[in-house]
């Protein structure tokens, strides 16, 4: 019973975290998608190499340089500068800034993937630029990109971990503060990993529902 009890207690404050880790997850992806599929579009069609070099340059800093840089720029940078931001801010901000970048790769190849001809044949018939974009293309782009989306949140869900650093009151958080209390490291990282996983269960069963779609639908 000790044991039960202590197991007990474990995951009662493990479960104090769930509640952020999963509102960080879904507004970073939101703002991740919102983005990425604006830098898509403007990288895709707008033809203007000032523009396209920027967004270039953005994604290969954002993908390229880690995570807890960006959040540590976003919480104690700004801070410095007079801007102070609450922890799940520049959480959300920084995952999502990555995640745009992320993104704009996804929907730019769902973009690329489609036939060349049909901008073209939307033209001919009389559709706008901006018609033949969001009415034609964008749609058939985004049941392309919709597996990569899948993929990109569950790997989303676990990067939620590292915003601890910058005292997100996520599950990681609390499973350090509890360690450093109680010294009960496997039993709680051991929980803290099983709440993850029992969080991507879902996502990954959603990535391969929407894989064997996209298969059936592109056959």
């Amino acid at each position: 019973m000790i044991g039960f009890s202590v197991f007990f207690s474990v995951v009662q404050g493990l479960v104090a975290g769930l509640g952020v880790t999963v509102f960080v997850t879904i507004a970073s992806l939101v703002l991740a998608a919102a983005f990425g599929f604006l830098l898509a579009l403007l990288r895709q069609f707008a033809g203007i190499r000032f523009i396209n070099l920027a967004i270039d340059a953005c994604c290969e800093i954002l993908c390229n340089v880690p995570a807890l840089t960006h959040l540590f720029i976003l919480y104690f940078g700004l801070a410095s500068l007079g801007v102070k931001l609450t922890s799940i801010t520049a959480a959300i901000l920084g995952l999502g800034l990555i995640g745009a970048a992320i993104t704009c790769a996804i929907f730019r190849a769902g973009f690329a993937a489609l036939p060349g001809g049909q901008a073209e044949a939307a033209l001919a018939a009389g559709l706008a630029p901006f018609q033949t974009i969001f009415e034609i293309l964008t749609p058939q782009a985004m049941r392309i990109a919709l597996p990569g989306l899948g993929n990109y949140a569950v790997q989303l869900l676990k990067d939620t971990s590292v915003v601890s650093a910058i005292a997100a009151p996520e599950i990681m958080f609390f499973a350090r503060s509890m360690v450093t209390s109680s010294f009960q490291t496997t039993m709680i990282y051991a929980t803290a990993a099983a709440l993850y996983l029992l969080l991507s269960l879902p996502l990954m069963q959603a990535t391969q529902f929407l894989e064997r779609r996209y298969g059936r639908l592109k056959g």
